[in-house]
């Protein structure tokens, strides 16, 4: 982009609005620029996913910056905690960032305003110009290329995958000379299972330790809208996978266009022996082109399976963006503790100082 466009598209001014504020000026510029730019192709910069969001009680406000003319040049959905931010659906959003059109100037600073000191991120889109300063970290964001179903992604695929996928399909055979028919529904509105899902999510979270995720109210209401919207440009996506009369791995995620990002993937332990994940993967890989998928998005982290499953990476950043040196200090020294704290004996006790730790640092 020349100097020319680039002071064409930067957005001179600023004003936040809830998201139910919003009209259809705004809300086409929102298509209009995620459509232009392909780093913004998740589901998760649908104003779809936004709008679950707000509607579960989870108050979404969106910066709308404009050009000299009055054009709407980026929005920048996000919830406010005090005098911090954070892109919407936070904790639970694997990719974050603004709208903008591709390679458009976007200052973040400019999110400074009305008492707000902060803009904090976790998953922010790796490549997008005017965060560099603000990013401490990187991580991979794995993804499985699904285009032509299973018999493409095979021919893309590690060795590794290729071999669980076979092992997947000889694991469903037995399973049914065990159990009784394997039934496969790539994409149901079944709110029992939903309901199983969760369930079993949350009896995971304990099992491991992790965060519960659906502690917070308005999260379960979340999946239920998002199971309920079926619109053609974004939907949410439940999948599920029976072996005779019991429900042994279901997965729930949502989709824009040909990606659909893989967002709360769960089994019955009871059938850990089957493998059942593996199986629902292959399965929803295979059914990929009749659902009109050709990306799965895994989201960032670290598990085995993701390692062997994908066929390709992205990155996603993690940053923090203020004025004040003191609080770029305290983050600083906050992340040399969690650090620590993974590595030591004295991990316990450490928890018990980072949280009254972040109880204070706001």
């Amino acid at each position: 982009m020349d100097g020319a466009t680039s002071a064409a598209a930067r957005a001179v001014s600023v004003r936040t609005v809830g998201f139910d504020e919003l009209g259809e000026r705004e809300l086409s510029a929102w298509h209009g620029l995620r459509a232009a730019n392909p780093l913004l192709d998740s589901p998760y910069f649908h104003p779809g996913f936004s709008a679950a969001v707000h509607a579960s009680g989870c108050r979404v406000l969106v910066a709308v910056g404009r050009d000299a003319s009055g054009e709407v040049r980026s929005l920048f959905p996000h919830h406010r905690e005090r005098s911090v931010i954070r892109p919407v659906g936070w904790p639970g959003a694997d990719f974050q960032g603004p709208i903008t059109a591709p390679g458009s100037a976007f200052d973040p600073v400019i999110l400074l305003t009305g008492g707000v000191r902060a803009l904090a991120f976790d998953h922010l889109v790796d490549g997008l110009p005017g965060f560099q300063p603000w990013i401490e970290s990187r991580r991979v964001s794995p993804f499985a290329d699904v285009s032509g179903g299973l018999d493409g992604y095979l021919g893309r695929a590690s060795r590794s995958g290729r071999d669980n996928m076979g092992q997947a399909r000889r694991r469903a055979a037995r399973a049914e000379r065990t159990y009784g028919p394997v039934r496969f529904a790539a994409d149901t509105v079944d709110a029992g299972c939903l309901d199983r899902l969760v369930a079993l999510k949350r009896a995971q979270y304990a099992a491991t330790g992790a965060r519960d995720y659906f502690t917070e109210p308005g999260r379960r209401e979340l999946l239920a809208r998002l199971l309920h919207t079926r619109g053609r440009s974004f939907a949410g996506v439940l999948s599920t996978l029976h072996v005779g009369p019991h429900l042994v791995a279901a997965h729930f995620g949502i989709r824009s266009g040909g990606v659909l990002h893989w967002w709360f993937p769960v089994y019955d332990p009871a059938f850990s022996h089957l493998s059942p994940g593996w199986m629902l993967l292959r399965e929803l890989v295979a059914a990929s082109p009749a659902l009109g998928v050709t990306r799965l998005d895994f989201g960032r982290g670290a598990d085995e399976y993701k390692r062997r499953a994908k066929t390709g990476e992205t990155l996603v950043c993690e940053g923090y963006l203020s004025r004040n040196p003191a609080g770029r200090a305290f983050r600083k020294m906050h992340r040399s503790m969690v650090a620590a704290m993974k590595t030591s004996t004295f991990g316990p006790g450490v928890r018990r100082i980072l949280k009254k730790v972040r109880a204070i640092k706001r």
